[in-house]
């Protein structure tokens, strides 16, 4: 137990966390079980430790994280852990990618059950479904979803700023007056493109080359979040790699399930599946028509963030996909998207028509009142035309 403590420690002292998420904030952190997860690279282990800093600080042993990364949990369970530590005074246990130790939402339940004066915050990959697939933890988890950075939380680490995030309705009915707050202060289209580039992931801080950083994490969500966690056979991880490139390569459209099917040499049900699978790891997202949702075929599949774009196949980057990558993530926390019909691209909570377009050429296009123009190339706007960067602040 020393041990763990004083890892603890080192790890709280030595925490960098320049952004504060917003997560932080929305987090009922008086409930016993709280999971947390996201995408392998989105920070949930810096958010761990930075809960652990703010709330307890880095000597208080009534907080403790751990890793089931440790060898040590191969031969003891979380619970036995867990309740060493509840009788040694402890409160909150912080427990990092719990899907590495086996049976171990039957453990967390175990500890819920057995230790309630304890709290447990854990994280896990996106791929995991905490209550569809594991019932014994129905009705005691809480969850959450930590995603990449905004392009509001990127503005704000670059500039040293601290703009607020704003509401959906709050950018449409007064993105003007919101304009007028930004704009005196910073150029949000000087960092556009490095965010479209390289500023979803919060590892672009550290001193390594992006991209490569970027692929080997891409890897590993094939490699760990979905075939681990979803128990398939090695043999068939070429089959999801391929399909997940010729996914990016072809760009955001309905993809031909049948010829898919046919390059990777499996049938069409089992590519929808894996489709399914890339899309919980969040490397793409799935679009429907109003209406329509999985196991139905997608009438759009893209990228999960325009970051991915450049990673995988960046000579065959074009600027309006995207655009309209960024604006389905953007919004994609807290909205559902759909494809529109074609004098609009999405349709936004099921009623709300977008199009994206290119601000230089919208003189081109025949307005819509009933639409909102999610413009780039431009900082301001106008009415029904917004800057599209804008929907960068909606977390």
């Amino acid at each position: 137990m020393e041990a763990f403590f004083r890892t603890h420690t080192y790890l709280l002292e030595h925490v960098n966390a320049p952004v504060r998420r917003g997560l932080m904030d929305e987090i009922d952190w008086n409930d016993r079980m709280i999971g947390i997860k996201g995408a392998r690279g989105v920070g949930k282990t810096t958010f761990l430790l930075q809960y652990a800093k703010e709330k307890f600080g880095p000597i208080d042993r009534q907080c403790l994280y751990i890793n089931m990364n440790n060898f040590y949990f191969q031969g003891r369970g979380i619970s036995d852990f867990a309740g060493e530590f509840y009788h040694h005074g402890g409160k909150v246990l912080l427990i990092d990618q719990v899907f590495k130790q086996p049976e171990w939402s039957k453990e967390l339940r175990r500890c819920y059950d057995e230790y309630t004066g304890l709290k447990i915050v854990f994280t896990g990959s996106s791929v995991m479904r905490l209550k569809e697939e594991n019932p014994e933890l129905n009705g005691i988890v809480k969850s959450y979803n930590l995603r990449g950075f905004s392009f509001r939380e990127f503005l704000n680490l670059q500039t040293g700023n601290h703009f607020p995030a704003y509401t959906l309705e709050e950018v449409l009915n007064d993105h003007e007056h919101i304009i007028k707050q930004i704009l005196p202060r910073v150029s949000p289209l000087r960092y556009f493109q490095d965010y479209l580039h390289h500023g979803f992931y919060p590892f672009y801080q550290e001193h390594r080359n992006y991209s490569e950083n970027l692929l080997k994490t891409m890897n590993m969500m094939t490699e760990v979040d979905i075939l681990l966690i979803k128990q398939i056979e090695l043999k068939y991880l070429t089959k999801i790699k391929k399909l997940f490139y010729q996914l990016a390569v072809n760009g955001p459209k309905a993809p031909n399930i049948s010829q898919l099917a046919q390059d990777i040499e499996t049938s069409r049900a089992t590519v929808m599946s894996y489709i399914k699978y890339l899309a919980d790891a969040r490397l793409i997202n799935i679009i429907y028509p109003v209406g329509h949702d999985f196991p139905r075929k997608p009438s759009k599949v893209m990228m999960h963030n325009s970051n991915l774009m450049y990673a995988i196949y960046p000579i065959k980057v074009n600027k309006q996909d995207v655009m309209e990558t960024f604006f389905v993530n953007s919004l994609w926390k807290d909205h559902q998207v759909n494809q529109a019909n074609k004098n609009s691209h999405y349709i936004v909570d099921g009623q709300q028509p977008f199009c994206i377009c290119d601000a230089t050429k919208t003189s081109k296009i025949r307005m819509n009142n009933d639409t909102i123009y999610a413009r780039y190339n431009t900082e301001i706007g106008k009415d029904n035309q917004i800057p599209l960067w804008l929907l960068g602040f909606l977390y």
